[in-house]
């Protein structure tokens, strides 16, 4: 390799609440030769950094500008309220958006959810992000809606959080740039969508090898007798009669 050629790698980003821990593993398993990077990056930033050559593909959260980026929908997230342990709503299973009319509720700027405004009372000031909103709600400011993974993400033990109907979800999707699908991007696609190393599509697939057909070996045609024609010598030989054998005893004189 010269100086000027580069290795293979493959950059992956990420928004928080995504775990790619398995899809990794499985790359590192099928491309132990190719690295694969993670990169960190906001919901809002995730797509600019897909078109600016940051990483080669991302998960993102729905929706966003895909006019140069292809997208697959993997999943959506459950919608969850955060709220204090000691709160009313923890009580139950599950809440109505209706349910929390008389509450407040904080809006975050880094908001994942697709909506102008939760429901409930609006907060005098919005957070600059979700993880001080998840500060303000321990300290009994207000409550919080998101996708559950950040709720997880952001756990406390003074927390907790409960599912919330009638709000809108959050979908994950696996992105990348149109122009730029990679034979690389093309394997990661694979991945997750849970095709086999052996599948069709993929560059990593292995071609089924034709079956060879094994060739008479002379030695054997020699050692095989023809047919009617006895394998041991002729008795006349010597050398054709059972080993072992009784001899008989001489005949006497007369």
């Amino acid at each position: 390799m010269t100086g000027s050629e580069i290795p293979p790698s493959f950059r992956l980003a990420y928004v928080p609440g995504v775990t790619p821990t398995k899809w990794v593993r499985i790359w590192n398993e099928r491309l132990p030769e190719i690295p694969l990077t993670l990169v960190a990056v906001t919901a809002a930033e995730a797509s600019d950094v897909l078109r600016g050559g940051g990483a080669d593909a991302g998960f993102v959260r729905l929706p966003i500008d895909r006019t140069d980026l292809s997208a697959i929908p993997l999943y959506t997230e459950t919608t969850v309220v955060v709220i204090p342990k000691d709160h009313i709503a923890a009580a139950v299973d599950e809440v109505s958006a209706e349910d929390l009319a008389d509450e407040i509720v904080l809006h975050p700027l880094d908001d994942t959810l697709d909506w102008e405004r939760p429901p409930g009372r609006p907060a005098m000031e919005r957070p600059a992000t979700t993880a001080d909103a998840i500060e303000l709600v321990a300290a009994g400011v207000g409550l919080l809606i998101v996708p559950q993974s950040l709720a997880r993400l952001h756990h406390r033990k003074d927390l907790t959080y409960r599912p919330v109907t009638g709000v809108p979800e959050s979908r994950i999707a696996l992105s990348w740039p149109e122009d730029a699908t990679t034979d690389m991007v093309e394997d990661f696609i694979g991945i997750v969508r849970g095709r086999t190393v052996n599948s069709s599509r993929g560059r990593t697939a292995t071609p089924p090898q034709p079956k060879q057909r094994k060739r008479p070996d002379a030695s054997d045609a020699r050692r095989k007798p023809a047919a009617g024609k006895s394998a041991g010598k002729s008795p006349r030989g010597g050398s054709g009669g059972p080993k072992g054998g009784k001899r008989g005893k001489p005949r006497r004189r007369p």
